[in-house]
């Protein structure tokens, strides 16, 4: 009896990840590939942030960023020590837009928010701080968001937005479809 019940669950888990892949805009994955491209032909950077899985996300996607697609890319996720200096002497809604002043962040480079929400003042007030400063400098802003995007979406040069087919599980779905999209992103960079 268990063993049907979870073998429902799975499948039903299963049918609901087909249906975001389906309902995905793909002419947004290939904008992004296409911006990110054009940040790698001018030698700019690449800057990932995100919150809770969506920061582990981004330090995994450094990696793939910078071994496969070949651009300069940081996170400020990798760095906790500074992450908790800022936020602490600054406040939580500084840490990120602190990093990427201290980065010297440019019109050159591209800032990419992962999120489940997209951020609002009083949710992720620091991912959308840190967006706010991007497109203030002009670097390319770009996310990969869920639910309605959030001021991500109306915020950036370009949002890959994963849609909610389950409202009981918008987190596992949001993050789950960031780790596939940025390996579609980074392998689509030499493709």
């Amino acid at each position: 009896m268990a063993q049907t019940i979870l073998t429902s669950f799975i499948n039903r888990y299963f049918d609901e990840t087909r249906a975001i892949l389906d309902k995905i805009d793909k002419d947004s994955i290939a904008t992004m590939i296409e911006q990110l491209k054009a940040v790698r032909g001018r030698q700019g950077r690449l800057f990932i942030i995100g919150i809770g899985g969506s920061a582990a996300n981004a330090s995994h996607a450094v990696n793939d960023f910078r071994k496969i697609g070949g651009i300069e890319t940081y996170s400020p996720c990798d760095n906790f020590a500074e992450f908790s200096a800022w936020a602490n002497d600054s406040g939580w809604g500084e840490p990120f837009i602190q990093w990427l002043k201290e980065s010297h962040c440019s019109s050159k480079d591209a800032l990419l928010i992962l999120s489940v929400g997209g951020g609002t003042p009083t949710t992720s007030p620091n991912i959308v701080n840190a967006l706010e400063y991007a497109k203030s400098i002009g670097a390319v802003t770009l996310s990969v968001v869920s639910r309605d995007g959030g001021r991500s979406a109306q915020l950036c040069d370009c949002t890959i937005l994963v849609p909610v087919v389950c409202p009981e599980r918008i987190t596992p779905h949001a993050e789950g479809m960031q780790s596939v999209l940025l390996h579609l992103v980074v392998n689509g960079l030499n493709g």
